[in-house]
């Protein structure tokens, strides 16, 4: 088995508002909350790196377990924005946690990272032990803050959020996850040329089909509906996105959590950002299974089931364990 047992996340002190952003993309304050939900994104320092937003939201995780980075089995580190391809940052963020010559792993995968890392400590736990995810993101960095480039610079933020994943104990047990990748449309979202590049309209067709269904799938093979689940936790990519997944699930909007109104896009960030935060607001009350998605480049996506950590096995379906 393997469970989440603690979560942290960091924000950097700079908020900047739509208002702040329309002249640069010469639009509104209110027509970027229209179209994408956020009333304002946080922007890394111009000495921070990813490594040291990571390195902060690690510490709270690590904190809020009680116990020592000596003790993991293992760091993956998912980011799209590192300030250098190789080596990515999770070296750097084993270190200076002080985790000696623990494996130290990097996920360069934007969005759907945190998704994938958390799926992989899931199944790596039991024989690993602890494993730290860690998604980190300065997206602010690789966006376009013009006229021409505001499909993109309206959405992104900059931040980190972390989990820890443990073989025997936590507040969620994981029960199961499906992964998917299809490279046939990567061209559409990719970082290149320390820019990110968005075909903006087809990433949204493709995500609004594509989350749904791995949903659903998950669910099934669990023997659980979308109305089973009162809590889900996705990538916090676009507000009228999120609206449009929780519609097609058929499931009111208020069960999907969202922060992004707040934070923006923080790509690889945004799950972990979103769990921590959710986990803080509901405390001991989560009433059922808490469902996980995200999509990002690659193109990547996926889902993953969890339960409260005192519901019995004999509610979950066949390929729960």
């Amino acid at each position: 088995m393997a469970f989440l047992r603690a979560t942290g996340s960091y924000v950097p002190e700079r908020v900047v508002t739509n208002a702040d952003l329309a002249t640069l993309v010469g639009e509104t304050a209110e027509w970027i909350e229209q179209v994408s939900g956020i009333s304002e994104r946080r922007y890394a320092a111009p000495d921070q790196t990813v490594a040291d937003l990571a390195v902060l939201a690690a510490e709270r995780c690590l904190q809020s377990a009680g116990i020592a980075a000596t003790e993991l089995g293992m760091l993956l580190v998912s980011s799209g924005s590192p300030e250098r391809y190789c080596p990515g940052p999770a070296s750097a963020i084993a270190a200076r946690l002080g985790m000696g010559t623990t494996p130290a792993l990097d996920i360069p995968v934007g969005s759907a990272g945190s998704l994938i890392g958390l799926a992989l400590a899931m199944r790596l736990a039991p024989t690993t032990g602890q494993m730290l995810v860690v998604g980190t993101e300065i997206m602010s960095r690789r966006i376009d803050a013009t006229a021409e480039g505001r499909n993109t610079a309206i959405l992104f933020g900059d931040g980190a959020g972390a989990a820890l994943v443990s073989p025997n104990a936590g507040f969620l047990r994981l029960v199961d996850a499906e992964l998917f990748t299809d490279g046939s449309g990567s061209e559409m979202l990719r970082v290149e040329d320390g820019r990110l590049h968005m075909d903006g309209g087809s990433v949204i067709l493709r995500a609004s089909r594509k989350l749904p269904a791995c949903i659903l799938e998950v669910l099934q093979r669990n023997a659980l509906t979308p109305a089973d689940v009162p809590h889900y936790l996705l990538h916090q990519a676009n507000l009228n996105l999120l609206t449009k997944v929780a519609a097609t699930l058929k499931v009111p909007a208020e069960r999907v959590f969202t922060n992004i109104q707040k934070y923006g896009n923080t790509s690889s960030a945004s799950l972990l950002l979103a769990l921590d935060e959710w986990r803080s607001g509901v405390g001991q009350r989560i009433e059922g299974p808490v469902l996980f998605s995200a999509f990002g480049t690659g193109l990547n996506w996926g889902a993953m089931l969890a339960f409260p950590a005192d519901l019995t096995s004999e509610l979950t379906g066949s390929a729960a364990g």
